[in-house]
């Protein structure tokens, strides 16, 4: 199938396996032929004529990493921001 389709990286190969078990690779041949005329088609131009929406990518989830340096950064920025709208307060008094 790659060489009709359009695939640039593993989150393209993904999806490429997963329509041709979902719609068939004579499906998917087809539609990819019809689109590519001269060039290949992009993956997403194949899914979008067979009218399917592809799972999305796993890559997306990713692990939750140790957040402590940026909380503590965040709460200095949240105290400076504090200080400075009190400090006009505390003049006009």
């Amino acid at each position: 199938m790659n060489h009709l389709i359009r695939i640039l990286n593993d989150s393209d190969r993904e999806t490429l396996a997963w329509l041709c078990k979902h719609v068939g690779d004579v499906r998917v041949a087809a539609a990819a032929r019809h689109l590519g005329g001269s060039g290949k088609p992009y993956l997403s131009a194949v899914c979008r004529y067979l009218g399917v929406r592809p799972p999305t990518s796993r890559q997306h989830d990713r692990p939750v990493e140790d957040c402590t340096v940026g909380d503590s950064y965040l709460a200095q920025i949240r105290l400076l921001l504090a200080h400075r709208s009190q400090a006009p307060l505390k003049q006009h008094l």
